[in-house]
């Protein structure tokens, strides 16, 4: 099962990672996409997008018509969300224009802090 986890680090650390990664040849067992704060991924990350998101996992490339039809949604608005998805790394784009998220699952990871 390929595993995407996203979470909230600071640059600094996840560059630490990036350059551990880069001196030692080993990368994470699993994918990364990581978020300044929590409320930059909520922003990006919406209700809609989360939804969105669960139609698409392991489906493989599909066209933004076919995720809207999945996501009984209006193509324009799914449209608008697959940019948004797209400019954050959560999706890609194949060669032919589809849209992929390619994992077959997602963990999403923050602590909350005391004031």
């Amino acid at each position: 099962m390929k595993t995407v986890t996203l979470d909230v680090r600071t640059p600094a650390d996840a560059m630490a990672d990036f350059t551990q990664a880069w001196n030692t040849g080993k990368s994470e067992k699993s994918a990364r996409i990581s978020f300044a704060s929590p409320e930059l991924l909520w922003r990006v990350l919406t209700a809609k997008r989360w939804e969105l998101l669960k139609v698409l996992c392991g489906a493989g490339p599909v066209s933004i018509r076919e995720a809207a039809r999945r996501a009984g949604r209006d193509v324009k608005a799914v449209h608008g969300d697959v940019t948004a998805l797209l400019n954050a790394g959560i999706l890609t784009r194949t060669d032919k224009g589809r849209i992929v998220f390619p994992y077959d699952a997602v963990k999403v990871e923050f602590l909350l802090h005391a004031a």
